[in-house]
């Protein structure tokens, strides 16, 4: 048999050529290192809110209401927003192309952020008040029909009682009596009524389910504090929870559970939206720890497409007057119409008869919206976002569409949904980019200045640009970089963004992570 040739190592060159594939960035030419993204600095510029987002009946309520409270209108028109996508639910949907059955329903989950003491709790619950007023006459409503049910189901009874009585006391005079089998039976009660409900905080599986099958529509959970109630969501005895909430997102898929002595439960569509407030610093802690992969790095919060944290600063002044009763009732009566819609009085088509119905967009309209989500998709597709971001822009597929359905019924319009709706829809979008990229950058602000002060310690050369541990980060006690939980943060970000390339080291025993710098993010000083 022939001899194998002697193994002859690649040229350098050749390895230069196959170390991307190879794993070993030491040997990587520079033109084969990514352009590393900047570092984020500060808080990112957002788009200030402007009331011709707005449909044109709620606009002067949100002006007034954000006046008089001095607050920032963004605090008022995102809650208010949610609420009117969330009263419509799961009675009509809209299917944002011309022929194919993709379909989203306008239950909406937002979150307003803000400082302590920015009037974000009053501003949301001011925006809430149509749905609790609402609420309020259902439950006036609820009560009268409840009281007319318990004393019919008396009347019933006591009738059967009589009938059985009578037939008893026929039998004991005569045992060979014809009696009707009737008499003895209970009569079917008429069920209970159902009291409608709009809004719930959250509650356990069990509970939110049962009130689901009670109000097919939909439910708006209501929230003071998002983070700390997101958090606990995380915990693992909550994890079902969790679960039943996200698949509330989308609003068309069913749940089942069993319970020992409650049998086999099962609600057709789980739909649900949320809104809620949250605080700069424990959103941000939020976000990093979804950003390191943690339980929450789920697509929870990338769900929360109504994300806006505006600017708060600017003068304050005392603003004493009445509320503007006209703007208010006019506000209240877009709830008061939506509460009541019927979609397939308003040119809604229906497939099936317990189908949901649904509206398409005209021809100008889904030109429009076609023509963003073009640009739209490519812009997901470059891989130069955040994943954190890319996740949660990626939501906007629903979002959009949701808003220009829920602007278009609000406005009180009939059939297909519009240019103006969808216009209004997609200035949205503009307008929530700025305020999702501000969030989930101040994620990333405490990683940045790590990672600045790592990246500083490699240009004074203190580690290797070949290849250095986080040990050697932390191990010295240099300033802002003693802590290892935060020196792995800055390595990540640096990793994430393309300063650095991590890779393992071969070693006889355990591997080592080391971390190779990139030669464009820090170029070698001749």
């Amino acid at each position: 048999m022939k001899a194998p040739p002697p193994y002859e190592p690649a040229r350098l060159e050749e390895r230069a050529a196959l170390a991307p594939a190879l794993g070993d960035p030491r040997t990587w030419p520079v033109a084969s290192w990514p352009d590393p993204q900047p570092l984020p600095e500060g808080l990112a510029p957002v788009a200030p809110f402007d009331y011709a987002l707005l449909p044109d009946r709620l606009r002067p309520w949100v002006q007034d209401v954000a006046d008089r409270m001095q607050c920032p209108p963004d605090f008022v028109a995102v809650p208010m927003v949610a609420a009117l996508g969330n009263l419509i639910g799961r009675r009509c949907a809209i299917r944002p192309q011309a022929r194919s059955d993709w379909q989203e329903f306008p239950n909406l989950w937002g979150c307003i952020v803000g400082r302590p003491g920015m009037m974000k709790s009053p501003a949301m619950m001011a925006a809430l008040a149509p749905l609790v007023r609402l609420e309020a006459r259902a439950l006036e409503e609820w009560t009268a029909a409840q009281g007319q049910w318990r004393a019919e189901s008396e009347i019933a009874k006591a009738r059967a009682e009589a009938r059985k009585s009578e037939a008893t006391r026929a039998l004991r005079k005569d045992p060979n009596a014809l009696v009707d089998v009737a008499n003895f039976l209970l009569p079917d009660a008429d069920e209970a009524p159902v009291l409608r409900r709009y809004t719930v905080a959250s509650a356990t599986v069990e509970a939110l389910a049962e009130k689901l099958i009670e109000n097919p529509r939909g439910l708006l959970v209501v929230r003071d504090e998002l983070p700390g109630w997101l958090a606990g969501l995380d915990r693992e005895d909550a994890a079902e929870l969790r679960a039943f909430l996200m698949t509330g997102w989308n609003g068309k898929d069913g749940w089942t559970f069993d319970r020992i002595g409650r049998g086999h439960r099962r609600v057709p569509a789980v739909c649900l939206g949320v809104i809620g407030g949250a605080q700069p610093g424990p959103l941000g802690e939020y976000l990093r720890a979804a950003m390191r992969g943690g339980a929450s790095d789920d697509g929870m919060l990338a769900r929360f497409g109504l994300l806006v944290w505006p600017e708060t600063g600017g003068a304050w002044k005392n603003v004493d007057r009445y509320p503007d009763g006209p703007a208010k009732d006019a506000a209240f009566q877009v709830f008061e119409e939506l509460d009541a819609l019927d979609p397939l009085a308003r040119g809604a088509e229906q497939e099936a008869p317990d189908g949901p119905p649904f509206l398409r967009f005209d021809p100008e309209a889904l030109e429009a919206f076609t023509e963003w989500r073009t640009g739209f998709e490519a812009e997901l597709r470059t891989g130069e976002m955040y994943p954190a971001l890319e996740s949660h822009l990626a939501k906007y597929r629903k979002l959009v569409p949701a808003l220009a359905l829920a602007f278009h019924l609000a406005d009180g319009h009939h059939g297909p949904v519009g240019f103006a709706s969808t216009l209004r829809a997609l200035h949205w979008s503009v307008y929530l980019q700025t305020h999702a990229r501000r969030c989930y950058g101040v994620a990333q602000s405490g990683e940045a200045d790590t990672a600045r002060r790592i990246l500083e310690r490699v240009r004074k050369g203190d580690l290797a640009r070949e290849g250095f541990g986080s040990r050697d980060v932390w191990r010295p006690g240099w300033s802002g970089l003693a802590d290892q939980k935060r020196v792995a943060e800055g390595l990540g970000l640096l990793v994430e963004l393309g300063h650095l390339e991590e890779w393992q080291e071969p070693s006889r025993t355990k591997p080592r992570t080391l971390y190779a710098v990139n030669p464009k993010a820090v170029p070698v000083r001749h």
